[in-house]
């Protein structure tokens, strides 16, 4: 199999099946040093004329630091056999553990920005806007409560998408 580059027009995939039932693994750095992390919240659409991803990822989060520095990020959609290494990655920090080492993936960079072999789809990202959560503005409490009572707020990223491809 080998990545092919697409439009985001020559896409069919279902935002809403990829990102909350799939999931997906968020990486940011550079290719030589960088992290990645599961994520199954976020969003896919257009704004500002651009096709976009915004995703959300909470300031103690070992990925945070790295996204924090990079100007892009990917999202590499794993196919479903890979459900146990997007658990580990979720599950796990990489300031613990070498995520890579432990579940075998093999980083490729993209668009100059690393990703993985293993995903069949591949979402280049440039940041263009970033902002922390803020918990004043919680129209329903019960939301704030039940996702921020325990842990810090997300900070969202949104970030144009450069390039998408597909391994075929």
């Amino acid at each position: 199999m080998s990545f092919i580059k697409k439009t985001t027009a020559e896409l069919s995939a279902n935002p809403f099946e990829t990102i909350g039932k799939d999931w997906f693994l968020l990486t940011a750095g550079t290719p030589e040093q960088f992290n990645t992390m599961t994520c199954s919240w976020g969003a896919m659409g257009v704004i500002w004329n651009d096709p976009a991803v915004t995703a959300y990822v909470r300031t103690n989060r070992h990925t945070f630091g790295y996204l924090e520095e990079s100007p892009l990020f990917t999202i590499s959609v794993l196919p479903e056999e890979y459900r146990k290494v997007l658990s580990y990655c979720g599950s796990h920090s990489g300031r613990d553990v070498d995520k890579v080492k432990e579940t075998g993936l093999t980083p490729v960079t993209l668009g100059g920005a690393p990703a993985f072999a293993e995903a069949r789809l591949v979402f280049v990202c440039e940041k263009v806007y970033a902002q922390m959560l803020d918990e004043n503005c919680f129209v329903l409490p019960e939301t704030k409560t039940a996702y921020y009572s325990k842990d810090p707020m997300h900070k969202m990223y949104i970030g144009r998408i450069k390039a998408v491809y597909v391994n075929e």
